[in-house]
């Protein structure tokens, strides 16, 4: 037993040290020469936030433009603050996206130790827990949102960690207040965590009857207070009771436009990662009676209903998970681990029926299981399909990432304006991330409206 709790380990010590291999190659691949010097950027919608956090921390306030007006054009004020703590180092201006890019590799690291922990109060088997770290590890639609300067990993990180916590203490009937908590100050970090909470709150309503007082108290305590909190800030600063993006994205827009959209993306992330692989955690509702394996499917299946109420994301062409649905994959493929074994050992208990005295030897189980974790491999293919020729060699990293080439041509653009223009100059963008943060404290334009508040509220029209 100790053996394998030390195999467990010492394989779970592997996979995290080639996580980190791969983060850093990842990093390298996203960099780039300007006139000798390399550059590292962050996917441009990220890079707003990056000029938020360049102004609060230069002492103008959480503003986008250096003295004006205050439009709240981000929905992730603690990831803001984040960023915002890193510009108060000497870090230079082409390094410091470098040092976003490497947080969020660490937030994903974390968040594989409670993968970890999370498959090892479902399963006693060591494979099936190291299956899930692996697939989980080399995900590459949560790698690239996260390692790419998105608050994901950390959102991901939170969830995974709320998700453990409530599963020790459902096993244990006890009531911890802490997943609530967890979840409550993740709306700071993105406001739609509260999705997560409410689905966590819901679950435990139902099945852990012993504690609905508490759970029902700290839940809707936790919820309301730290969404007020954060609203109350807002009011206070910006005059406004909901972030600029929320009337840019949802206001005027009918539920019915958002839900049909939201749709066609999960249809398209579910067909194209193969449909047949997203049903078999399913078959785990029939092979296993443990309710505590509700407690992910939930959650993954909120994240995913929460994607659809939404209208999905801005980026779905490139195909994968979106934001909203990578945050949910880490539990998905601890669900999908589990299936598996448990279809083997479903398979196996076969010969029992038909010979009583029949066990089956150890040459058999050690063939099923490597014949799991072969399946699990090539799944992982499938899982990281995207809608591109090239998708496969985006993810070894044999090319640069998605949207990497777009960052460099706008960095491009952002210096080529610092050096043609004054200060005093005011410029209109379409892409409001790289370009505005690289050129210096001039007046920016957003012409799309994330940091206009005029634009935003606009119909939407049809280009």
């Amino acid at each position: 037993m100790k053996t394998a709790k030390w195999l467990g380990w010492a394989g779970f010590v592997l996979i995290v040290l080639v996580f980190a291999v791969y983060a850093a190659r990842f990093i390298e691949r996203t960099s780039f020469e300007v006139d000798g010097t390399r550059y590292y950027a962050l996917f441009d919608d990220a890079m707003i936030s990056m000029r938020y956090a360049k102004n609060l921390a230069n002492g103008y306030g959480p503003v986008w433009n250096p003295g004006g007006e205050r439009v709240e054009g981000f929905s992730n004020p603690l990831w803001v603050g984040l960023m915002a703590v890193f510009h108060l180092f000497p870090i230079p201006a082409h390094r410091i996206s470098m040092a976003v890019q490497i947080a969020g590799a660490v937030f994903l690291a974390a968040n594989l130790l409670f993968v970890k922990l999370i498959a090892d109060e479902l399963t006693d088997n060591r494979l099936v827990v190291l299956l899930a770290v692996f697939l989980t590890a080399f995900y590459f639609p949560l790698n690239n949102w996260s390692i790419q300067g998105m608050e994901v990993g950390l959102q991901t990180l939170l969830v995974s960690l709320a998700a453990w916590l409530s599963l020790r203490a459902y096993r244990r009937e006890r009531f911890t207040p802490w997943p609530y908590l967890i979840l409550g100050l993740g709306t700071w970090v993105r406001i739609d965590m509260g999705a997560a909470l409410l689905v966590l709150l819901v679950f435990q309503l139902l099945f852990d009857r012993e504690n609905r007082k508490s759970h029902l108290l700290w839940g809707l305590g936790a919820l309301l207070g730290f969404m007020l909190a954060q609203t109350l800030a807002r009011y206070l600063y910006y005059g406004e009771l909901l972030p600029n993006t929320y009337y840019l994205k949802v206001g005027g827009t009918s539920t019915l436009a958002r839900l049909s959209q939201g749709l066609m993306a999960f249809f398209i992330t579910v067909w194209t990662g193969n449909w047949v692989l997203f049903v078999v955690p399913f078959a785990l509702l029939l092979l296993q009676r443990d309710k505590a394996v509700l407690l992910p499917f939930a959650l993954f299946l909120g994240q995913s209903a929460y994607s659809i109420y939404v209208g999905g994301d801005a980026w779905e062409h490139t195909g994968g998970a979106n934001r909203f649905i990578s945050i949910g994959m880490p539990l998905f493929f601890v669900l999908f681990a589990l299936t598996l074994d448990a279809v083997r050992t479903a398979l196996l208990r076969v010969f029992e029926k038909d010979q009583r005295s029949f066990q089956p030897p150890n040459w058999l189980k050690l063939g099923t299981q490597a014949l799991m974790a072969a399946f699990v491999v090539v799944s992982l293919f499938s899982f990281n399909t995207l809608l591109e020729q090239d998708g496969v060699q985006k993810w070894m990293l044999i090319k640069r990432p998605p949207y990497v080439k777009g960052s460099e041509r706008y960095v491009r653009m952002g210096l080529s304006l610092a050096e043609a223009t004054t200060s005093e100059a005011r410029i209109a963008v379409v892409t409001a991330g790289n370009m505005p943060y690289f050129a210096g404290e001039r007046y920016f334009i957003d012409l799309l409206g994330k940091s206009d508040k005029v634009v935003a509220r606009q119909a939407p029209q049809v280009v």
